[in-house]
């Protein structure tokens, strides 16, 4: 299937609405909660997944969702999550990535990687523009979501400050970060990942203030982002 044809699967309402529940979870959806989160019957839910799935915007297995095994346990269900695939349309046509590549290994050749990453956190400072560092993890959530990075709060209580890091430091667990499921710049970080995840995390300093009240740093995990971000209290190390 063309990229361009498997976009146009989103152009359907509901659909659309399927996609973007099942993509936000970050794990396996089932037909009952993906119809229930979109406000359709269940019939209707597994038809438009499937026809996702046919388009290669969302991949399907099968899993008993009781979480039990064995006689009694239920038949499995089909659940969906998001393809590992990426689609780009460009009209006319362009190869960005290709120069992306070309740059990256040129600059990781010559040994820029300092020159880059004071680039990006100019770059980050000129996205914020006149407005003051990130007031709290909420605040760095809706700026990372609209950069494209799909945050998700991790941790225990919530972004509201200094309960949730008592109520952590008490229950020895560890305080709330923020994690993103996407990196806007995965194709590139693929294949030069100490580059382009440098380069990434200054963006990022710059973009929500390296003197406000949140911080970004490196934790890489399979499938995620490599930069997380944290109440700057939480890192003082």
């Amino acid at each position: 299937m063309e990229d361009i044809d498997a976009i146009a699967v989103l152009q359907d309402p509901v659909r659309r609405r399927l996609y973007e529940y099942v993509v936000a979870q970050g794990r396996e959806v089932g037909r009952n909660e993906a119809a229930e989160a979109a406000g359709v019957a269940r019939t209707l839910a597994a038809h438009h997944l499937d026809k996702l799935t046919e388009a290669g915007l969302l991949e399907s297995g099968s899993r008993r969702l009781t979480g039990r095994s064995g006689p009694g346990a239920g038949r499995p269900a089909k659940v969906y999550t998001r393809a590992r695939a990426e689609w780009s349309v460009s009209l006319p046509a362009r190869d960005y990535r290709t120069a992306a590549e070309l740059l990256a290994e040129a600059a990781e050749q010559a040994g820029l990687d300092a020159g880059l990453c004071a680039a990006a956190r100019r770059r980050g400072e000129a996205l914020r523009g006149s407005a003051p560092p990130c007031g709290g993890l909420e605040e760095a959530m809706e700026v990372l979501a609209a950069r494209g990075y799909e945050p998700h709060l991790e941790g225990v209580g919530s972004a509201g400050g200094e309960a949730a890091d008592a109520a952590a430091g008490e229950a020895g667990e560890a305080a709330p970060v923020v994690r993103m499921r996407n990196c806007p710049f995965h194709a590139v970080a693929e294949r030069f990942p100490p580059l382009v995840c440098g380069m990434n995390l200054a963006l990022l300093e710059g973009l929500l203030g390296a003197d406000g009240p949140v911080r970004a740093r490196m934790d890489a995990r399979p499938g995620e982002c490599c930069v997380v971000v944290e109440d700057s209290k939480n890192n003082d190390d």
